[in-house]
C-alpha cells in the first residue's frame, strides 16, 4: 500500500497525513542507527488501535548511512509484505513516504503497535528467570513464526529478546524487526546477527568478513534456532549469558554449563519437570548447524505437551482487554442481592472511567467466585483501568488488578 508524501522538519510534527487519515503522533518508543519508530493514533475514529510508525533514514542522514537506511527499509518491506497474515508476525498497515527535502525522503512503515518484549520481561523477572507456562508460551509462539518463514524461504538473522514483543490484542508473542532477514540462498548481509545472540557459524562469517575475506558457505535458518535456544536459556535462567556463550568453557562443553544451570535451578522448584525444556535447549545449541533442530520439529518437543498455568505475576505483566480484580467482594455482597447488583453497578461505573466496557462479570460460585471481570473494546483502555485501579481501596479493602486472557473468559 503506498501513501501520499509530506513534508516534515526535524521532529515529526504533532499530526501528519498518511492514506487518506489524519495520524497523532504520540510519543517516540525507540531509536535506532537508521529507523525511529513513533505510536500514532488515527484521528476521528473512537476505539481504534493505536499504531506504530517505523520511519527509516532521520534527517541530516548521507552518504553511507542513507544507503544502509533506504536498503533496510526495502529489506523490512520486502520481508513484511510477503510474510503477512501469520499471528506470530508483526502486521503491516502500509507504506509511505515523507520528503524532508527535494533529494532527501525518508521512508516509512506503519505497523501494528505490540506492547512488552522479552528484553523487559527479563527484566522485570529480577533474576528469578520466567515462569515455565511463560516460557513455553513464548517458545511455542516463536517457533511457529520460525516455521513459517523458514518454510516461506527466509531467515530473520536478528531474533533477540528486543525483538520479540507481546500482542495484547491477540494474546502471543510475535516477531518484528525484519532489517537483516535474507532468503536462504541468497545472503546479502555478511553481518547479521547480535552480539550474545550469534550462532557460530556467523561469527565466523563476521570475522572473515572484517578480515576481507570470503566465506566458503552462507548462513542458514538455523542461526534462528541457536538464537532462540539462547533466549530460552535466559528466560529459564534469569540471566544475561552473552559473557557465558563467549567463554572458552562454553566452546570446549556447552552441554555441561547448560546441565549447570538447569540443576542450580531445580533446587528452587524440583517439582517442575524442567528436563523436557532443558533438552529442548540443547538441540538448538548444537555447533554445527546440521544438527540443530529444524523449527517444525521442535514444536513437537514433549515440553509443549505440559500444561503449565500462569503466575499472578505473568498476569501483571502481560496485558489483555480482560482485567480480573481481586479483593472487591466478600460474601456478604454475593449472598444478598439487592448489595450485589448495587457493587456490581458501582464497579462497572468506575471501570467504565478507562474505556467502554464491553462486559463485566462476577461469578457467585468457583471457580472465580467473588472476582470481578471486567471485559473492555480494546488491551489499552484495559491497560490504563490496571495501573490506575491496583491499590485502589475499595470498602476498606486494597484492590489487586491483574490481566486475564480473553480466550478464557469467553469459555466462561
Amino acid at each position: 500500500m503506498a501513501g501520499s508524501g509530506c513534508a516534515w522538519g526535524a521532529e515529526p510534527p504533532r499530526f501528519l497525513e498518511a492514506f487518506g487519515r489524519l495520524w497523532q503522533v504520540q510519543s517516540r518508543l525507540g531509536s535506532g542507527s537508521s529507523a525511529s519508530v513513533y505510536r500514532v493514533r488515527c484521528c476521528g475514529t473512537p476505539g481504534s488501535p493505536p499504531g506504530a510508525l517505523k520511519q527509516f533514514l532521520p534527517p541530516g542522514t548521507t552518504g553511507a548511512a542513507a544507503s544502509a537506511a533506504e536498503y533496510g527499509f526495502r529489506k523490512e518491506r520486502a520481508a513484511l509484505e510477503q510474510l503477512q497474515g501469520h499471528r506470530n508476525i508483526v502486521t503491516l498497515y502500509g507504506v509511505f513516504t515523507i520528503h524532508f527535502s527535494p533529494n532527501v525522503p525518508s521512508r516509512c512503515l506503519l505497523l501494528e503497535l505490540l506492547d512488552v518484549s522479552v528484553s523487559e520481561l527479563l527484566l522485570y523477572s529480577s533474576h528469578q528467570g520466567c515462569s515455565m507456562w511463560m516460557i513455553q508460551h513464548c517458545a511455542r509462539d516463536v517457533l511457529e513464526a520460525l516455521a513459517f518463514l523458514h518454510h516461506e524461504g527466509y531467515v530473520h538473522a536478528d531474533l533477540k529478546p528486543r525483538n520479540i514483543l507481546w500482542s495484547a490484542e491477540n494474546e502471543c508473542f510475535k516477531l518484528i524487526d525484519f532489517g537483516l532477514s535474507f532468503k536462504e540462498g541468497n545472503q546479502d548481509v555478511k553481518y547479521i546477527q547480535t552480539d550474545g545472540y550469534r550462532a557460530p557459524e556467523a561469527e565466523l562469517q563476521n570475522c572473515l568478513a572484517q578480515a576481507g575475506l570470503q566465506s566458503d558457505t552462507e548462513c542458514t535458518s538455523a542461526v534462528d534456532l541457536w538464537s532462540l535456544g539462547i533466549i530460552l536459556l535466559e528466560m529459564f535462567s534469569g540471566m544475561k549469558l552473552k559473557h557465558t556463550v563467549r567463554s572458552q568453557e562454553w566452546k570446549a562443553n556447552s552441554s555441561a554449563i547448560i546441565d549447570h544451570i538447569f540443576a542450580s535451578k531445580a533446587v528452587v522448584n524440583a517439582a517442575i519437570p524442567a528436563y523436557h525444556l532443558r533438552d529442548l535447549i540443547k538441540s538448538m545449541l548444537h555447533d554445527d548447524p546440521s544438527r540443530r533442530i529444524p523449527a517444525e520439529m521442535a514444536l513437537c518437543s514433549p515440553f509443549f505437551s505440559i500444561p503449565f498455568a500462569p503466575h499472578i505475576e505473568d498476569l501483571v505483566m502481560l496485558p489483555t482487554p480482560v482485567l480480573r480484580l481481586l479483593n472487591v467482594l466478600d460474601d456478604d455482597y454475593l449472598e444478598n442481592e439487592e448489595e450485589y447488583e448495587d457493587v456490581v453497578e458501582d464497579v462497572k461505573e468506575e471501570c467504565q472511567k478507562y474505556g467502554p466496557v464491553v462486559s463485566l462479570l462476577v461469578p457467585k460460585e468457583n471457580p472465580g467466585r467473588g472476582q470481578v471481570f471486567v471485559e473492555y473494546a480494546n488491551a489499552g483502555d484495559s491497560k490504563a483501568a490496571q495501573k490506575l485501579l491496583t491499590g485502589r481501596m475499595f470498602d476498606g479493602k486494597f484492590v489487586v488488578a491483574t490481566f486475564y486472557p480473553l480466550s478464557a473468559y469467553k469459555r466462561g
